[in-house]
């Protein structure tokens, strides 16, 4: 391991305990400009990240993920679990939550000043951050652990925005409290998984990287010795609290993969189905999911043939025997000579 260590954070660039809890403890050191710092830059973040979401700029949602400043507890957090700093694991995880409040409350306020709220739930910000599936998952815990190696190494602080937009604290926030105040609750359970899974993400891949640099060893340790055995078992109780919430924020996102998988190819179904009874100019626009009830959304000029022979094909294709519904809209098509 302390092999892998070398390569990783070579011991001339690694930082002390000390340099990051000074960097990372937003109790320690000069409280008040760190305080202020946070709070100031985390209500920019949020603003810019809420007009960004309702004006449906990317631009303006990556300006607010570059200047966040949630990442510091959050790192915190995984800094304090190492260590055996139980006020420093404490202190972190209230920051994280008071700024959870402050976002959603912001993009609560924003929505309740918009003419029709409807349609900023239409908008790409927001879906594209409803529905996170196991990529998303996975990129966070990539970007996590880049942003543990850059935290954790003097050489690589130019890298600190990229890794900043990559991991994307503050948006999903922002959609949280837009959906809330726009009256779609279960929009806003979505993107707070998004949220849910890049904190979880950072934190573990924090605690690797932190352990790996040897910070939970006694000598790199500025704790005494003897408070070592005390240390233990608090640490084996926040890595399984870790676990759990691991397994908590990738169900409903293993569970989003699939139904994608399955709404993909239950639309090639739908267009070989139409496909053989020689069907023309249909066009399959939408499938969508609403618990064990599927339905596909068709526009075709003609009438439908039965839907008995789809319906086999959707059953082999899903574990459960799903409910069918085919929605028709009739359309035609005219051209000018």
């Amino acid at each position: 391991m302390f092999g892998i260590a070398a390569h990783l954070i070579p011991e001339r660039q690694r930082r002390t305990l000390d340099e990051l809890v000074d960097r990372l403890d937003l109790n320690s050191g000069d409280v008040r400009s760190k305080q202020s710092a946070f709070w100031i830059m985390l209500t920019l973040s949020a603003i810019i990240a809420v007009a960004g979401v309702i004006g449906d700029s990317t631009a303006t949602v990556i300006g607010a993920m570059i200047v966040a400043p949630l990442s510091t507890p959050i790192l915190g957090i995984g800094l304090g679990i190492v260590s055996g700093r139980g006020r420093l694991v404490a202190t972190s995880v209230a920051y994280v939550l008071a700024g959870v409040v402050v976002v959603t409350v912001l993009g609560v306020l924003f929505a309740q000043v918009l003419p029709n709220p409807t349609n900023v739930l239409t908008n790409s910000q927001v879906q594209g951050r409803t529905s996170p599936t196991v990529v998303d998952l996975v990129a966070a815990l990539a970007t996590g652990l880049v942003g543990a190696v850059a935290v954790t190494r003097r050489d690589v602080g130019d890298v600190l925005p990229g890794v900043a937009i990559a991991i994307s604290l503050v948006p999903p926030l922002g959609v949280v409290g837009v959906c809330l105040g726009s009256g779609a609750p279960s929009l806003a359970l979505g993107a707070f998984v998004l949220f849910a899974s890049n904190v979880v993400a950072m934190v573990i891949t924090a605690v690797i990287v932190f352990t790996v640099a040897g910070i939970a060893r006694p000598e790199a340790d500025s704790t005494p010795r003897s408070a070592a055995p005390h240390s233990a078992p608090r640490r084996a109780r926040a890595y399984t609290v870790l676990l759990v919430a691991l397994v908590v924020v990738a169900v409903p996102m293993v569970i989003n993969s699939l139904t994608s998988l399955w709404a993909g190819q239950v639309a090639d179904a739908t267009r070989d189905w139409l496909d053989s009874a020689g069907v023309a100019s249909a066009e399959v626009t939408d499938v969508a999911w609403s618990g064990d009830t599927v339905t596909v959304n068709v526009l075709a000029p003609g009438a439908l043939p039965p839907i008995d022979s789809l319906h086999r094909t959707v059953d082999g294709l899903v574990p459960w025997d799903p409910q069918l519904v085919v929605v028709h809209t009739t359309g035609s098509r005219e051209s000018a000579n």
